[in-house]
């Protein structure tokens, strides 16, 4: 559908919701849009929204309709070129462990690295994508 502008939400599957708050909101420095003990924790991430919910009450719920994942999760941030190498370096000062870094096509470089809860994310330059 072209009237597609972009993704709006990603979601992730979390159980230790008040490790997700320190890990996204501390350490991340995302802002809390709403949070429910033991349900979800919402964040922004720019123009995006980051959804992270516990699945063991997202799965059994009437509406939104019930919804879960189990596993290593991915989704990556995208940031500026300019400030690709300094974010790479402000993940590494806060101790986050860089696990992988890909070259891509365009010959640009992004990096991977674990959340709490070991989901994979990963941050971008722009134009990564052509």
């Amino acid at each position: 559908m072209k009237e597609i502008i972009k993704i709006k939400e990603t979601c992730l599957y979390i159980k230790d919701l008040e490790g997700a708050k320190d890990f996204y909101h501390i350490k991340l420095g995302l802002e809390i849009i709403h949070y429910a003990q033991n349900r979800h924790i919402f964040f922004r991430a720019g123009s995006s929204v980051l959804l992270c919910f516990n699945p063991d009450d997202s799965k059994h719920k009437d509406s939104p309709p019930p919804h879960f994942a189990e596993g290593n999760q991915h989704y990556a941030f995208e940031v500026s070129q300019k400030d690709y190498d300094a974010v790479k370096e402000k993940i590494k000062a806060l101790g986050i462990t860089i696990i992988d870094k890909l070259v891509w096509k365009t010959g640009q470089e992004s990096f991977y690295f674990n959340d709490p809860e070991g989901n994979v994310l990963e941050f971008v330059p722009e134009g990564v994508w052509g």
